[in-house]
């Protein structure tokens, strides 16, 4: 059968996006494209986004992303980077050229880059939004960023895609008033935006979580505005059956940022049209010390009537000590070809970083094949009939958190009050063996050592303490000159 193919042409900021193979009929059907950015590497669709921290991917650095990343683009959060905004000018706004933003973090050049305003996950502010801006957790603390601000940095940053500025109550229900306030607000902020004419910056519109019926005013906005953006940013992808097939808007290229749990996630978002991901549970299961280890739609030795497999592996197990077993034998990255599960077990186990960084290679390449897998599945239209076997096969969440990751910053959570327990297990603790009142860890439980006597100091008394301690001061005063 001979695709589909719907080109859009070189599209506003440098972008063009060419569905290759879609049923123009509907809008919910998984589809092939192509996303092209002048000057970066075209990204075959669907595909997925590594979420970066402050600029980087974690436990990555700029010259092993060059030579052993398997993706092709980065989301990147803003408020990773302003956090010196309150009190002058952020050291990112200083960066000369045409691409400030690569340079700044020294991402090489055929990578795409996506700057939001809020990272994925994003941690809850303790105020709402306003008529104007946004709240966002930087290193320092919260921050109130308005939208004329935020429509400055995409300017000067110029990043390759950026999502518009969007009125989403992070951690919480929002009530009747306030949702009749989110589409307005985010049209108001959108339309600010594109009036700026971002030169080599495709704005892509950020689709709100909340029912299409209350947001039908923006959704009709967008439709008219439908040739000025270059994408839909769905923070819920329920929303997107809701848009008709006859509208424009079906002809952009859409971008999950609703944060898939499990592949299970993604395959159904595929499956309503869904073209490129943010997925954090890699770098989750990287810190978890997890090497996923999937494929799709099944292994070939599995049988359907056993017990769903594992999505990964828990490489802090003891049993992988000995192993000279590859993380995966069936992945080809730098992790799986040079090293072994015993070398990377011994590596967390001595907390070294460069464990955790062999794991995010792996992770990162597992996914990148699950993604070129699923595209093959789409080409050869099976798609429907591979996600049921996968969904047989695997099981539909990821593996339990076992050992103790590497240390959590303070900006990738919120801090819930007094009495709450440290995010980082100590290296050591006080000597105390369960003393009242000793050290807590995040659990709550007593922090535990061996060397604090358990005695009240009555108890050492008769037992010639204070005539050692006199005569080791007789003699010294008797040496000292």
């Amino acid at each position: 059968m001979a695709p589909n193919t719907e080109s859009h042409g070189q599209q506003p900021g440098n972008m063009s996006f060419e569905t290759l193979k879609s049923n123009i009929q509907h809008t919910t059907t998984a589809r092939l494209g192509k996303l092209g950015i002048s000057g970066r590497k075209d990204i075959e669709t669907p595909n997925f986004f590594s979420i970066g921290s402050r600029g980087v991917v974690p436990h990555l650095t700029p010259d092993v992303i060059s030579a052993h990343a398997q993706f092709s683009g980065i989301h990147m959060a803003l408020e990773d980077f302003i956090e010196r905004a309150t009190t002058g000018t952020p050291p990112v706004m200083n960066v000369p050229g045409d691409s400030p933003l690569h340079t700044f973090t020294a991402l090489p050049s055929h990578f795409t880059t996506l700057l939001a305003p809020r990272r994925t996950p994003a941690v809850s502010a303790p105020t709402g939004n306003s008529n104007t801006a946004i709240s966002i957790f930087t290193s320092t603390g919260f921050q109130v960023l308005p939208n004329k601000a935020y429509t400055t940095y995409i300017t000067k940053l110029s990043p390759d895609l950026a999502v518009g500025l969007a009125d989403v109550p992070y951690g919480t229900v929002p009530g009747t008033k306030r949702i009749a306030k989110m589409g307005d607000r985010t049209e108001t902020w959108l339309t600010e935006l594109l009036a700026a004419k971002p030169e080599r910056t495709a704005i892509f519109a950020p689709i709100l979580p909340i029912d299409s019926n209350a947001q039908s005013e923006y959704l009709n906005h967008l439709d008219d505005i439908a040739d000025r953006i270059h994408g839909l940013a769905f923070y819920d992808p329920n929303t997107l059956p809701d848009i008709p097939a006859t509208t424009a808007l079906t002809r952009l290229p859409r971008l999950s940022l609703s944060e898939p749990r499990s592949p299970s996630q993604i395959l159904r978002q595929i499956a309503l049209g869904m073209d490129i991901f943010t997925i954090p549970f890699i770098n989750s299961a990287t810190d978890a010390g997890i090497a996923l280890d999937f494929s799709f739609p099944s292994p070939k030795t599995k049988s359907e009537s056993t017990a769903p497999l594992p999505l990964g592996t828990d490489m802090w197990a003891a049993t992988h000590s000995t192993s000279l077993l590859p993380l995966s034998e069936s992945c080809t990255c730098y992790a799986c070809t040079a090293h072994h599960r015993a070398y990377i077990q011994h590596l967390l186990s001595a907390k070294e970083m460069l464990g955790w960084a062999l794991l995010q290679i792996h992770n990162h390449a597992m996914l990148s094949a699950f993604f070129s897998a699923i595209r093959t599945s789409i080409a050869a239209g099976t798609f429907e009939e591979d996600s049921d076997v996968f969904a047989r096969v695997w099981e539909s969440e990821m593996p339990e958190k076992t050992g103790q990751g590497p240390r959590v910053r303070g900006y990738h959570y919120k801090s819930e009050g007094p009495g709450e327990g440290k995010k980082n297990k100590a290296a050591w603790g006080n000597l105390g063996v369960g003393v009242d009142g000793g050290e807590k860890d995040a659990d709550g439980k007593v922090l535990e050592g061996g060397l604090v006597p358990t005695e009240g100091r009555g108890s050492w008394r008769g037992r010639g303490l204070r005539r050692r301690l006199r005569v080791y001061r007789e003699m010294h005063s008797r040496t000292s000159f």
